[in-house]
C-alpha cells in the first residue's frame, strides 16, 4: 500500500491505517529502536508506542514522507527510553517517571528562541549532509541517525572498522568546521 493510501486511512480515522503502518514499517522502526536500546521488549513497546503517536498526530499533520516521520518518532521515543533506564541504573528514576508522566499534560519548559535555535541548527545540519559524498553521508547517517555499531556500518559497506571510524571522525570534523563557519559557537 502506499503512503498517500496509509495516510488516507489515518485521515478517516480507519484502524487499518496503523495495521497497514505495521506492516510496511513495523521493520524499519523496529531496527531503529533496536540498534538504540538493544532490548526485544523495550524495541516492541517503543514500536508500539510509535503508532500511537502517529495516530493522535496524523491528522492534523500530513507527513511528507512517511517513513521519516515515523522513523523520527521511534528513534526519540527509543532515546527517551534509553535514558530512563540509565537513570534507574543511577536512582530509582522515579522523579524522571513522574516528570515525564506530566509533560503529556503541560506546555514544554523549551521557550521559542530555543526552538528556533534548535530548527536552525536541524537545517544547518541537513545542509551540510548535502555537500557530503553519498557514502561518507550514508555513514554518518547510519551511526548518528540509526545508532548503528561500528562493526555492523563496516559490514553492511564492506569497508575495514577503521575506516569507518576514520571516515566519521573527518565527517564529524568538517560538521564542527561547517557549524562554526555559519556563526554556532559549539
Amino acid at each position: 500500500m502506499k503512503d498517500t493510501e496509509i495516510l488516507d486511512l489515518y485521515f478517516d480515522r480507519d484502524e487499518q491505517a496503523i495495521v497497514q503502518t505495521q506492516s510496511k514499517y513495523g521493520s524499519y522502526c523496529f531496527s531503529i529502536a533496536f540498534h538504540i536500546l538493544h532490548d526485544q521488549e523495550d524495541s516492541d513497546e517503543c514500536v508500539n508506542d510509535t503508532w500511537m503517536r502517529a495516530w493522535n498526530s496524523i491528522p492534523p499533520s500530513r507527513p511528507e514522507h512517511l517513513n521519516i516521520f515515523l522513523g523520527t518518532i521511534t528513534r526519540n521515543l527509543s532515546f527517551d527510553r534509553w535514558k530512563r533506564k540509565k537513570a534507574q541504573k543511577r536512582g530509582s528514576g522515579e522523579m524522571e517517571l513522574e516528570l515525564e508522566e506530566l509533560a503529556e499534560c503541560i506546555p514544554s519548559n523549551s521557550n521559542t528562541e530555543e526552538q528556533v535555535e534548535a530548527a536552525e541548527l536541524q537545517r544547518l545540519i541537513n545542509e551540510f549532509l548535502k555537500t557530503l559524498p553519498e557514502k561518507e553521508c550514508n555513514l554518518f547517517l547510519r551511526r548518528y541517525w540509526y545508532a548503528e555499531e561500528y562493526g555492523e556500518i563496516a559490514k553492511r559497506y564492506g569497508v575495514k572498522l577503521n575506516s569507518v571510524k576514520t571516515s566519521l571522525f573527518r565527517t564529524r570534523g568538517k560538521l564542527k568546521a561547517f557549524l562554526e563557519s555559519q556563526g554556532i559557537v559549539i
